[in-house]
């Protein structure tokens, strides 16, 4: 029986093309016309002036935060409910992050809990220095509100789209909404460059900012002079070439993920005890993961690990929701607000097969081995 995965890459068949146009044009260096065409293809989808491809959406955040005047001691305010790579760069700068919970619409990061951090950190002479907000498994966060709270208390806000590309919030694709937005083209992703992320911004100081930064931060000199800290972060013409393939399919690969989901609310709304993320009016969903929740109180002896277990035996890949940061080992002593939503997100939640590969039989095959662990309680 073949593999289902998670979320493989998905190629378009264009990807070779511009991977020979680099090797033919012996474009193999770090930079080239592949890394141009893709840097003004991504802006323009995304409807922002400017963006910097790099090495990493993880690169991204770090150059993000430099910019946001992020240093030792300052206080950034981070969702619990993400992937690490959110996180880490606060503490690559010795900067001090403080958790903040999630809401249940959306899974995203809690209004009320963040102004409540917000007000305790300003009270004791510790202002955040800014705010990252992540749009979990695509959803677009509650931004209104987040964008309120940022402008009253005059706090920097840096959007982390690196699993939203091509979701969008009241009409306006999501990465467009921060001074400094960024996103991920990591192998799992709606697309993919193999690894890489992206930097973008309206800002084009900004822009030059970043680009300085992730080529070694080298001055104008004719000989090599640093004058100040640099990165190796710049995204290869050959992983370029990638990606510009990609953003061809990328409407393509939103609507297959959306059926997707589309597909598992048909069929698994018939268990009650199973809900979905919900998609509020003018929030769209890319749907990159289609996650569950199974409600323990319904549910009979039934898990989402049990679940797991049943699809991994039948070689279906599936994966708990993201484990929340304050519970992490390696941020055992990081301040935390909120109460438990993102843990009850954790402990009832699993994240279903999402590829835009997927077959209308994968799917079948993936729902009725969820029913049948169902039917045998």
């Amino acid at each position: 029986m073949k593999k289902i995965w998670l979320s493989p890459p998905h190629m378009s068949g264009n990807e070779l093309k511009y991977i020979r146009e680099a090797f033919e044009s012996n474009w193999i260096a770090p930079l080239g016309p592949n890394v141009d065409a893709f840097e003004q293809k991504l802006a323009n989808y995304v409807g922002i002036d400017h963006s910097v491809a790099l090495s990493s959406g993880t690169a991204a955040i770090h150059l993000a935060l430099i910019m946001a005047g992020v240093g030792q001691g300052d206080i950034v305010i981070c969702p619990t409910f993400t992937f690490a790579a959110s996180a880490n760069p606060i503490v690559y700068l010795k900067a001090t992050p403080v958790f903040i919970d999630s809401e249940n619409s959306t899974w995203n990061l809690c209004p009320d809990v963040l102004e409540e951090a917000i007000i305790y950190y300003i009270k004791i002479g510790k202002k955040p220095k800014a705010i990252i907000g992540v749009h979990i498994y695509g959803m677009p966060m509650q931004l209104n509100e987040i964008f309120s709270l940022c402008e009253k208390y005059e706090i920097p806000f840096i959007e982390d789209a690196a699993e939203a590309l091509g979701s969008s919030y009241q009409g306006k694709k999501l990465g467009s909404f921060g001074k400094i937005s960024i996103i991920s083209f990591n192998g799992n992703k709606i697309i993919t460059t193999s690894g890489g992320g992206a930097l973008l911004s309206d800002d084009l100081s900004l822009i030059k900012k970043a680009k300085f930064l992730a080529s070694q931060a080298k001055d104008e000199a004719p000989h090599y002079q640093h004058s100040e800290i640099g990165y190796n972060y710049r995204l290869s013409n050959i992983c370029a070439g990638i990606g510009r393939a990609q953003l061809e399919v990328l409407d393509e690969r939103v609507k297959s993920r959306q059926a997707n989901f589309d597909f598992y609310t048909k069929e698994l709304r018939k268990l009650p005890r199973i809900s979905f993320q919900n998609e509020p009016p003018g929030f769209v969903s890319n749907r990159w993961l289609t996650c569950i929740i199974i409600d323990p109180k319904l549910a009979e002896g039934i898990n989402p690990d049990r679940i797991r277990l049943h699809l991994e035996a039948k070689n279906i890949e599936s994966r708990p929701l993201w484990k929340p940061l304050h519970l992490q080992p390696v941020f055992k002593d990081v301040p935390y607000f909120g109460g438990n939503v993102a843990e009850k997100l954790f402990e009832q939640g699993l994240c279903l097969p999402s590829g835009s590969n997927l077959t209308e039989n994968d799917l079948s095959v993936i729902c009725n081995n969820i029913k049948a662990v169902f039917h045998k309680s």
